[in-house]
């Protein structure tokens, strides 16, 4: 695919801009991010109807789509199909799987748990279920978080032990990745990755998102050149060429919230259609919630006395 397309019409579907950043979503953040390093011109649109999709993000181009939850994810899936590998000759490389390693699985871990335990959820709620009424924001946020504590292995028993070894792996890891990275430009010299995608975006969740209570956050402030190497990425790549100055990490241009890649807005009848397929979807989505909602309580209220309490103590 990649050589022929029309660029004209690409556009990544993200959760909503939150924090500052182009769209909030530690998932969907990785995939702007991606594009925005190869420079590929394309359309940024939001979709707040199925907060909890594992379809989001996704990248629609014709009558070709790439979702978040096809083998790999987004990003895989465009390298693999050819729009766009940033990769193809770093892959072979000695250093490309170990810094893979710590990235997408250390790291990733370790967000994972300051999100939805570290620092109580506080983040997430907003970026996921603000827009929700209240009563289903949030039992879809204390399911969530029950799905988040399942996933990181965490029960009552072992809370201490797997908070120490997630925190000691993530220092061990901005450690290695400082080491590595030096004062380069990207994590391979002269060149961007989908690596440089993924860490970047780590550290602007990390620094923009969670409070300033965060351990994850205190740990990543320690490497003053890992803060260095985000500010420049975030200044050539992100911001709009236009830009007078650089803010500081902390807050984007407010032209992110509604523009995309490519400065070029919808039509007011593309708009419309899109509304309105959002808005049926919608339908069907407060139905499966609702569905959820019932379900969850169902299962909840089989769940031992001890487990509940161990939930109310977190």
């Amino acid at each position: 695919m990649e050589g022929d397309q029309d660029t004209s019409g690409f556009t990544l579907v993200t959760r909503k801009p939150c924090f500052g950043l182009p769209t909030a979503c530690p998932n969907c953040l990785p995939a702007y991010i991606y594009l925005k390093l190869a420079q590929l011109p394309f359309q940024l649109a939001f979709n707040s109807t199925f907060p909890d999709s594992d379809e989001l993000p996704y990248f629609e181009t014709g009558t070709y789509v790439a979702y978040n939850n096809d083998d790999g994810g987004v990003i895989e899936k465009l390298k693999k199909d050819g729009v766009v590998n940033l990769d193809s000759q770093l892959q072979s490389l000695p250093d490309y799987l170990s810094l893979k390693a710590l990235i997408l699985s250390w790291l990733e871990e370790a967000l994972a748990y300051e999100t939805w335990v570290g620092t109580e959820g506080v983040s997430a709620w907003k970026i996921y279920y603000s827009d929700l009424p209240w009563v289903i924001s949030k039992v879809l946020f204390y399911k969530q978080t029950y799905m988040a504590k399942t996933r990181l292995g965490i029960i009552k028993e072992n809370s201490e032990e797997r908070e120490k070894q997630i925190y000691k792996r993530a220092s061990d890891a901005y450690e290695a990745l400082s080491t590595r990275l030096g004062e380069q430009k990207f994590l391979f010299e002269d060149r961007p990755s989908s690596l440089d995608a993924f860490f970047l975006s780590h550290i602007l969740f990390t620094i923009q998102v969670l409070p300033e209570t965060s351990v994850l956050r205190t740990k990543l402030l320690e490497h003053g050149n890992l803060v260095r190497y985000a500010e420049k990425l975030k200044l050539e790549f992100l911001e709009a060429p236009s830009s007078s100055s650089s803010p500081p990490l902390h807050s984007f241009p407010s032209s992110f919230s509604r523009k995309g890649s490519k400065p070029k807005s919808k039509s007011k009848t593309e708009k419309t259609e899109e509304e309105k397929k959002f808005k049926k979807r919608a339908k069907f989505f407060l139905a499966a919630q609702f569905l959820a909602v019932v379900i969850y309580l169902s299962v909840m209220g089989g769940v031992s006395n001890d487990e509940l309490e161990y939930e109310d103590d977190d």
